[in-house]
């Protein structure tokens, strides 16, 4: 007996050491297409379980800006669109571009189906013409499968995380698409006030909660009548700015918005329809708008360099560059990294996970 306990106490170190620890990073993209504070081309590396200490610098031909950043796991790669009118590939565990394209209408906020089968990529908030869209594209090497006319200025893109839709926005329009062969299932008119900005979805596909174009506040979609149900405004008095940025906390328990103009991230009780405003946080910087979480629910980022705890709405940590130097964007993503395998990752957008924690 006293053998195989000295054989377990010295044989299990040993398998934890080559198994290796998990590593939890945030990958920035810089420059930002959409705004200033960014730290040369490429990509930064953030530890989030060590106070979001700058870890590393990728170097990328990101001259440009981009003007999105999706990811999938089971490529192992990240997308990248730029202003620029390219799309392109990044794999995360060979740290080299797979593929760099160019296409004619331009490419905005993209996303990729949990399966990696198809990317699709709005065509991009200054294209107005009849064509205006989505463009489906395959992961492989960008050929585009076809070309998906939904309505003009189409801008932002999720995946479900469930894999069944693909949403999009437009001018004042919110589109519900298959998934898996890119089919229209319907379209929400009227929405968004002066134009669909940023939006976000619970993880059933219940609601989607859309930023107003107008004032700082959301229209809350039912997703499978296509019924708009509220307009939340935030705030005591409406607030005449563009609202660009919404995230649901993992667990669906709190809505945040973000407004850019006055330096403020809203947030709310999701739990009750419609939301109702809890409070706010106040940011170092204006900027483009952004906001996301952390896939465990601890962490909120957004388009300044401050980070927040998102239980107690306290900033934790600043993000600063290898000089020192304080840095931004909103074109993240969480990526866990072990023994160099991709292993987790999140989503630009701050979706609703809380179907996928109570299936686990």
């Amino acid at each position: 007996m006293k053998l195989v306990l000295l054989f377990g106490f010295l044989v299990l170190p040993m398998l934890a050491k080559a198994e290796g620890s998990l590593k939890r990073y945030l990958y920035m993209s810089t420059p930002d297409a959409s705004q200033a504070g960014g730290s040369g081309q490429g990509i930064l590396v953030f530890d989030i379980d060590d106070g979001h200490r700058f870890v590393r610098r990728i170097e990328l031909p990101f001259a440009e800006g981009l003007r999105g950043f999706c990811g999938n796991l089971k490529r192992h790669a990240l997308y990248f669109s730029s202003m620029k009118k390219r799309l392109g590939a990044f794999d995360l565990e060979t740290e080299k571009i797979l593929w760099d394209r160019e296409y004619e209408m331009g490419i905005d906020r993209a996303c990729i189906t949990p399966d990696g089968s198809k990317l699709y990529a709005p065509t991009g908030f200054w294209f107005g013409e009849p064509a205006s869209g989505l463009l489906m594209v395959t992961p492989e090497n960008g050929d585009i499968i076809k070309p998906i006319p939904a309505g003009p200025l189409a801008h932002n893109s999720i995946a479900s995380l469930n894999g069944q839709f693909v949403f999009l926005g437009t001018k004042t329009a919110f589109h519900i698409f298959r998934a898996a062969d890119g089919s229209l299932v319907r379209t929400v008119d009227e929405v968004g006030e002066k134009g669909v900005f940023p939006f976000t979805v619970d993880s059933r596909n219940r609601l989607a909660y859309i930023c107003l174009g107008g004032h700082i506040g959301f229209d809350v979609v039912d997703i499978a009548s296509g019924k708009a149900l509220h307009r939340v405004l935030a705030g005591p008095e409406p607030i005449a700015h563009r609202t660009h940025g919404a995230a649901l906390t993992p667990d669906e328990s709190e809505l945040w918005i973000s407004d850019q103009q006055g330096q403020k991230l809203f947030y709310f009780d999701a739990t009750v329809q419609p939301p109702k405003q809890k409070g706010f946080v106040e940011l170092s910087m204006a900027g483009h708008g952004w906001v996301c979480f952390s896939m465990d629910g601890r962490f909120g980022w957004c388009h300044t360099p401050d980070v927040f705890d998102a239980h107690s709405h306290k900033q934790i940590a600043t993000l600063k560059d290898e000089n020192g130097r304080v840095v931004c964007g909103s074109k993240f993503i969480e990526v866990h990294l072990r023994d160099g395998k991709v292993v987790a990752m999140g989503d630009q957008f701050g979706l609703g996970r809380a179907a996928s924690r109570s299936s686990q």
